[in-house]
């Protein structure tokens, strides 16, 4: 029975040992995390302050219809 408490003690001692490792190793991939996250804010914040249009989305629809197009190239129907 003795024998059986110590091997379990010593388990349990090896478990919070790595639970301790493991939780600071969380941490640091926290800080890590909030500072990339800070890092890629302050991009998209000053990528919108610079207006730089995104030309891969499609210009905003108007009520003109189709003939917008034509009216720009400067064609009549």
């Amino acid at each position: 029975m003795e024998r059986l408490n110590t091997k379990l003690y010593l388990q349990n001692c090896y478990i919070m040992k790595e639970n301790e490792r493991l939780r600071k190793k969380a941490q640091l991939l926290n800080q890590e995390n909030q500072a990339l996250l800070s890092e890629l804010k302050l991009k998209q914040k000053l990528t919108k302050a610079s207006s730089i249009p995104d030309l891969n989305t499609p210009p905003p629809a108007s009520n003109a219809g189709s003939n917008n197009w034509i009216s720009f190239v400067g064609l009549q129907l």
